[in-house]
């Protein structure tokens, strides 16, 4: 492997590493919805609005309200997890040929 490629496995980990953060972040936000913490705490609001702006994306695009249940923490979850699947083996795949 040359030394692009071995750049390419590096971004490979950062952009790893940031999508596994953000998916907790969002994880923190579903349990947020449940606990109701204090809406002026920083950390809070921090994690509002790293999420609640994409997933109010997502509703707009796909109906995500299934009763009182928004299930677009769990939508967002799941591209983030694709993402990571599909980044990590077109990447690496690259690299390997480089």
């Amino acid at each position: 492997m040359s030394g692009s490629g071995i750049v390419l496995v590096w971004f490979v980990k950062i952009i790893n590493g940031a999508l596994t953060i953000y998916f907790w972040v969002i994880f923190a936000r579903a349990l947020f919805s449940w606990i109701r913490p204090n809406p002026f705490n920083p950390v809070v609001r921090i994690v509002y609005r790293l999420v609640d702006p994409v997933t109010r994306l997502i509703s707009k695009i796909v109906p995500t309200r299934f009763g009182m249940v928004d299930v677009a923490p769990f939508f967002l979850m799941l591209i983030i997890i694709f993402l990571q699947e599909l980044l990590t083996r077109l990447i690496l795949h690259l690299a390997l040929r480089i």
